[in-house]
């Protein structure tokens, strides 16, 4: 029995089908790598003007107007001035 000759029209949709299939696996990858990239969790930024008090570790940073707030691992929340001196302490009571 002899084959049939693949049609042409064929052959460009089997072509395209696997091109396009290369591509999105590609932009997949992309796509992962850039959220892997973006979800990971950097170290704390906290400015070189403030000073933690010793055994201070930071859990998260915030800033206003003139001033910073840093809450700490051990449930305090240190409020400095623009320049970076403590002004006060507030001690959160952590659920258990």
């Amino acid at each position: 029995m002899d084959e049939f000759p693949e049609p042409a029209n064929l052959r460009f949709l089997r072509l395209l089908v696997t091109v396009l299939t290369t591509v999105m696996i590609v932009g997949l990858l992309v796509v992962v790598t850039l959220l892997v990239q973006r979800l990971r969790v950097p170290d704390i930024p906290v400015p070189e003007a403030l000073t933690l008090p010793e055994g201070a570790t930071p859990h998260a940073v915030t800033q206003g107007p003139g001033w910073w707030a840093v809450v700490t691992e051990g449930g305090r929340i240190l409020i400095f001035d623009g320049a970076g001196a403590l002004l006060d302490e507030v001690a959160v009571t952590l659920p258990e």
